[in-house]
């Protein structure tokens, strides 16, 4: 079949059942599958990629945010452009520039390269992430999408789970090339499945010039700040640390500005009207930076500290995706009968509690003693909250707002991971060459984990006090939609690709 006559089933008529229907699964499962198995391996990499390229510290942390920069910043700009001139098409062109940006990044020779590398990786994440679940919101008849979601969250969250130790396989056998390099198999695989099978899907009301500006501003204001904040342990209260924090506040004010001026915002500020759809990004803002901050330093620690493996540190924190497989589903149908409140309080003040556990994580403490009981912990608290703060989000607005509120929310978690990364080395006093010293960073990573789960509760206490719907509602008619919404949407992970 040719993608003219794909193009023949209009979109929103497609049946899970069919053939047509498995492909198209497949083609967004394994398209936002790359990004979170990228995401979930990079850290691991870290250790061993700096000892390779003679990376400092700073090096590494712009590694990691150099693609959340970009990403985040540009995010919304990518559900806009799907949303408007075909989902479809904005998918396959991210999934093309995602794979030719991995494909650089694992052949880079110097930091520098792999750090303009990741920034264009994330160029391509930015087209590629918000268009995988509104393809699924898009394409399927009405009846069907809940499962469809549902289908879609199980099968990434299997990704998720075999991340880590793809991860840390790929690191200590064939190299940390491998890490960037296995993108572009599996996105030459999305690109033929998705121009044979997908049909093109937009939204007909939305016209107008592209929000440039806005989408500049934005990543003015994010790469003002992470300079600022990354820079800070070396270069002090400086001139230019200075100039970069000032400027990052005049760059977001300009944005807010222009975005209500315009008449075709990158962000509708009507998107705002809604108090739900507020309160949850700001409580995804308050989630994902703790999150962050740990799985930025958990490897390092693990490596350099305790003496694990790349691959027994990839694998270590396995719990909290199993757990999360098993149980999202069920928090979900929990919210959806007595309301997101309670799931949104209970489980972050878990995974506060498990992120408080890794203090315990040393140089002599056996996995089954110290990371376990933590994965666990952080792990039933993470399934608890996820599922209803992604179902919640898109219950928030129409569907025809499903990119651009997909990206919104994706754009909150990778903008507390940014600044999480970019910050938290700062605020416990690690820099320079110390992330390979074992006593530097287990002082390190004992303050860092004080501080993430203070975060993380924070954020839970925030949803206790500002979520009120006694019920909720949900994307679409089907009564069960909110029991599948995203294992991995936000994306969990926070400080990777």
């Amino acid at each position: 079949m040719t993608a003219n006559a794909a193009e023949g089933n209009a979109a929103g008529g497609i049946r899970l059942a069919g053939a047509r229907g498995r492909w198209v699964l497949l083609a967004t499962v394994l398209g936002s599958g790359m990004a979170l198995l990228d995401g979930t391996v990079v850290n691991v990499a870290l250790p061993r990629l700096g000892e390779s390229l003679h990376a400092s510290l700073a090096a590494l942390q712009w590694t990691v945010n150099a693609y959340l920069l970009t990403l985040a910043g540009l995010i919304l700009l990518g559900g806009s452009l799907g949303d408007r001139f075909g989902r479809r098409r904005v998918f396959v062109v991210g999934t093309v520039w995602f794979a030719l940006a991995s494909a650089t990044c694992g052949l880079a020779p110097n930091p520098v390269v792999l750090i303009a590398a990741r920034a264009l990786q994330g160029v391509g994440g930015a087209l590629l992430t918000p268009g995988s679940l509104a393809l699924i919101q898009a394409t399927y008849v009405e009846e069907d999408r809940s499962r469809a979601v549902g289908a879609w969250s199980g099968l990434g969250g299997v990704a998720g789970a075999i991340g880590p130790f793809v991860g840390g396989w790929l690191v200590d056998g064939p190299g940390w090339r491998w890490v960037f390099l296995i993108n572009c198999p599996v996105a030459l695989v999305v690109v033929a499945v998705a121009v044979r099978w997908i049909p093109e899907s937009r939204e007909g009301e939305r016209t107008g010039s592209f929000d440039v500006a806005g989408a500049a501003l934005a990543a003015l204001a994010l790469a003002a700040l992470t300079y600022a904040l990354v820079e800070a342990p070396t270069a002090g209260v400086s001139a230019p640390v200075l100039g970069c924090a000032v400027a990052a506040c005049a760059f977001g004010a300009g944005f807010v500005v222009l975005e209500r001026r315009r008449a075709h915002p990158m962000l509708p500020p009507a998107l705002f009207a809604s108090r739900m759809f507020t309160v949850v990004n700001v409580i995804t803002l308050c989630l994902y930076a703790p999150l962050s901050g740990v799985l930025f330093l958990l490897p390092v620690q693990l490596q350099v500290a305790s003496g694990y493996s790349a691959l027994q540190a990839g694998v270590a924190m396995l719990p909290i995706t199993v757990l999360m497989l098993a149980l999202s589903a069920r928090a979900g149908d929990l919210a959806r009968r007595i309301g997101p409140r309670l799931p949104l309080t209970v489980g972050p003040l878990l995974a506060a509690a498990g992120i408080a556990l890794l203090y315990r994580v040393g140089p002599k403490g056996a996995y089954w003693s110290t990371v376990l009981p933590a994965a666990i912990v952080q792990g039933l608290g993470m399934a608890l909250f996820v599922a209803p703060l992604t179902a919640t989000v898109l219950a928030a607005v129409p569907v025809r707002w499903a990119g651009i509120a997909s990206g919104v929310n994706n754009a909150a978690a990778r903008a507390a991971g940014l600044l999480a990364v970019a910050a938290l080395p700062l605020a416990v006093g690690l820099s320079g060459g110390q992330y390979t010293s074992g006593p530097a960073v287990h002082r390190a990573f004992q303050e860092a984990v004080v501080i993430c789960a203070v975060v993380m509760a924070a954020g839970g206490v925030l949803a206790w006090f500002t979520v009120r719907e006694p019920r909720l509602a949900v994307p679409c008619a089907h009564p069960q939609c909110s029991v599948y919404c995203g294992v991995q949407a936000p994306p969990l992970d926070p400080g990777g690709g």
